[in-house]
């Protein structure tokens, strides 16, 4: 009964269990999984799955009835056998994260998890006759089969382009029918595809086999709707492979959301169908299924259930079952967290039957032995009392003592005007002086949190400029946290749509997206349109981060470019040596010194003058032909020490 819930998700999954109908599964809009007792009318179990708020229910199948001696208690009842009767046990649960849960309702505990089969959430799961296999189709266009035994899948295949919305299995357990926009007939054996049927323009949210017959007898027929269609159509499975349109349509008010049908077992036997649609109507109908039927078919009786009110309100109906008296049927109405059961007689003669309840009395009977009754806490003279919200928004409250309530109530019995107080409410910004007054109320407008938060419900520029210009650490991130989670969404848009605009502001939008990430995590884990929230941010994260690593690519290239350059700039430099001399040693320098101090002398010999000056000339030729003419040194030797010698004869002289 996967298709019952549909893919939708705005439509809440809400089964009966088969043959005895004796329990009612539902999931309501907080996750949870709420089985209820539709013979004493009250809740049997409830099951909160760990990811309830992230990953949500999608769609309820149960499982076939089976005895409890194939079940997990199987020894402990081995003498009592014969006393049990087949009951429904197991629940099968596919959630938007792409695992299914089975659940055992006669352990009231989870009984397994079958994960890492698909990459998209589940929309529909449908047990086969034989409770160990179960088939799920998702988001990600794949039908899986699991093993229920070894909770392993035995076998995965793509269905469809689309997704998979709707799954249906044989009562012989051999063929398949799976549904995105086009209707698939499969053969188990061969997982391949047995029949096509195309009709629908929108995802096909229904699909149930409407008999029991063989595919070759051109008597098997089944029935699918799909959304935003107010029509049912059946379908017939011809031998001869012409079966490309429907054979007969079901009218409606509106989109079918929960069907149950009595299956025709031979042509001499109609078809009953109890039809819930999205605007809360029951319709029934009752068919003999034998060839063609061109013209549309309306219900045979339908349903409205209204309050009891002046002016009547519609309660819309969840589901319905069709019981063995033709006349009786379970339906289930009102709200998904507290539904109301009830057997009714429905006289068919009637093409519109509306009944009238009283709702509001009967949740209040049931809720009233559930909640328990609020105690007012007794508030002491020197305790605190904490006022919800912001800090600065509200001025503190403080606790009046006990006699100065009486002296009030004795002496002032006139109530205080707005004017004054007003004027007991101190306004201004409390003065951080030594000698200012303690415990004076003041609404603090400076804080960064109240800034912020104002700036975003206004839409303020000029306030949400003046928070997201600063640059300290610490004030970011004692901002954020103190920010309420109402505001948590609308600052991640806001810095989004920031960050997509000049480099600049998108460096400082990244230490406050870092701050949200890094305080209100949890409370973004746990939306359940996460995806599409975020889902900008990540996509510009992405682009922007695509680049990062070819950057660093050529960063490196340019940073080994540079260093070569700057190492052969100074190996360059190394290599131009000044060849000038800094300073030149020569060694008739002592001579020169000696002459000089002989100028005064009366017997000098102007020939020496002469050979000194001759001498200068050649060793300023033998510089010029040191590296040529190495004999020219051994000369210069040789007239430097006649020199000496006509210096010491002149001495001695």
């Amino acid at each position: 009964m996967a298709a019952d819930a549909g893919s939708s998700a705005l439509q809440l999954p809400c089964v009966f269990s088969p043959k005895s109908r004796q329990y009612l599964a539902l999931c309501a809009q907080d996750g949870r999984l709420r089985i209820w007792n539709t013979d004493s009318k009250t809740l049997h179990q409830e099951y909160v799955p760990s990811a309830h708020l992230s990953a949500t229910c999608t769609c309820i199948a149960w499982g076939p009835c089976r005895t409890v001696k194939e079940g997990p208690r199987r020894k402990k009842r081995k003498s009592e056998v014969d006393q049990v009767e087949e009951k429904a046990d197991l629940l099968a649960m596919g959630t938007a994260a792409g695992t299914v849960l089975i659940y055992s309702t006669a352990k009231g505990a989870l009984h397994c998890t079958l994960d890492g089969g698909h990459s998209g959430g589940v929309n529909c799961v449908q047990w086969h006759p034989d409770d160990s296999l179960l088939y799920s189709g998702s988001d990600d266009t794949n039908i899986i089969e699991w093993d229920l035994q070894t909770g392993k899948m035995r076998s995965k295949w793509k269905a469809d382009r689309a997704a998979v919305t709707s799954l249906c299995v044989s009562h012989d357990g051999k063929l398949l029918l799976s549904a995105g926009q086009i209707i698939k007939m499969w053969d188990l054996d061969t997982k391949e595809v047995y029949r096509k049927f195309t009709g629908h323009s929108t995802a096909v949210t229904t699909l149930r086999f409407a008999t029991t017959r063989p595919p070759d007898s051109n008597g098997l027929y089944f029935l699918s709707g799909a959304a935003h269609d107010r029509l049912l159509s059946v379908w017939q499975v011809r031998e001869d492979g012409k079966d490309k349109n429907s054979v007969v349509s079901f009218t409606l008010t509106d989109e079918p959301q929960h069907i149950d049908l009595v299956t025709s077992n031979s042509k001499e036997e109609a078809v009953r169908l109890a039809v819930v649609c999205k605007d809360g109507q029951l319709h029934l109908f009752e068919h003999f299924l034998n060839g063609p039927c061109k013209k549309p078919l309306s219900p045979l009786c339908t349903v409205q259930i209204s309050d009891t009110k002046d002016s009547p309100v519609p309660i819309p109906l969840l589901a319905a079952a069709l019981r063995a008296d033709t006349r009786t049927v379970l339906l289930a109405y009102g709200n998904h967290l507290q539904p109301v059961m009830e057997r009714v007689e429905i006289n068919t003669a009637e093409r519109h039957v509306c009944l009238t309840r009283d709702v509001q009395t009967s949740l209040s009977l049931s809720m009233e032995t559930t909640v328990s009754k609020v105690k007012t806490p007794i508030v002491n003279a020197k305790s605190r009392v904490l006022v919800p919200g912001l800090p600065g928004h509200q001025a503190p409250v403080k606790g009046t003592s006990q006699g100065s309530e009486k002296r009030k109530k004795d002496t002032d019995t006139k109530e205080m005007s707005i004017a004054e107080r007003l004027g007991e409410i101190d306004l201004s910004t409390v003065s951080t002086e030594k000698g200012a007054p303690k415990g004076t109320a003041s609404l603090q407008t400076d804080n960064f949190a109240v800034l912020l938060v104002q700036g975003l419900e206004s839409n303020d520029a000029n306030i949400l400029n003046k928070v997201f210009q600063t640059r300290k650490e610490m004030v970011i991130k004692k901002t954020v946290a103190r920010l309420p989670l109402s505001a948590v969404l609308p600052l991640v848009e806001e810095i989004t749509k920031r960050l997509q605009g000049h480099p600049f502001t998108a460096v400082l939008m990244v230490r406050w997206l870092k701050a949200v990430l890094m305080h209100h995590t949890s409370y973004l884990a746990s939306l359940p349109d996460l995806v599409t929230q975020l889902g900008v941010l990540y996509h510009m994260i992405e682009s922007r981060v695509k680049m990062f690593h070819k950057l660093t690519k050529l960063h490196g290239k340019l940073y080994l470019l540079m260093t070569q350059v700057a190492t052969s700039d100074n190996s360059n430099s190394v290599t131009d040596v000044d060849h000038t001399a800094k300073l030149v040693y020569e060694e008739e320098s002592s001579d020169e010194d000696e002459a000089s101090g002989d100028e005064g002398l009366p017997d000098d010999d102007s020939d020496n003058w002469e050979e000194e000056e001759t001498m200068k000339e050649d060793e300023e030729d033998q510089a010029d032909e040191e590296d040529e003419d190495p004999d020219s040194r051994t000369e210069s030797k040789a007239n430097g020490e006649e020199d000496m010698e006509h210096e010491n004869e002149s001495e001695e002289e």
